[in-house]
């Protein structure tokens, strides 16, 4: 049982070696299939935040334009009862329809200044 093993210095180099090789080349292979993923959930995660963005943007437009609507809509109703010979239409009637107004122009200036600045905003 006391049998000694006598290696050459060529054999304990080849053995030195292929015991390291062996671990790290693993260890390098985990990694990049990590990295692989890693890469992989970002894209994912990339294309959902572009997606929102869009979402985001398109609920934003579809908002704007039904305030207009409803604006448009107010508009024309009180034109519309201020065309009535009978109607009474208060000072509020007038009012309310001034200030509507103001807030339509106020809102187109704004966009107009806003779709100003992104012209010439540089990707």
């Amino acid at each position: 049982m006391d049998e000694v093993v006598v290696l050459s210095i060529p054999q304990i180099i080849i053995t030195f070696v292929a015991a390291m090789g062996i671990p790290s080349a693993l260890t390098s292979y985990m990694l990049s299939r990590h990295e692989k993923r890693l890469e992989k959930r970002d894209e994912q995660r990339e294309k959902e935040r572009a997606k929102k963005e869009k979402d985001m943007d398109t609920h934003q437009k579809l908002l704007l334009e039904t305030i207009n609507a409803s604006l448009a809509l107010g508009e024309a109703t009180a034109r519309a009862v201020q065309r009535i010979p009978d109607a009474k239409c208060n000072v509020d009637m007038h009012a309310a329809l001034e200030y509507a107004q103001k807030v339509k122009h106020e809102q187109k200036d704004f966009l107009r200044e806003q779709a100003l600045e992104n012209l010439h905003e540089v990707p």
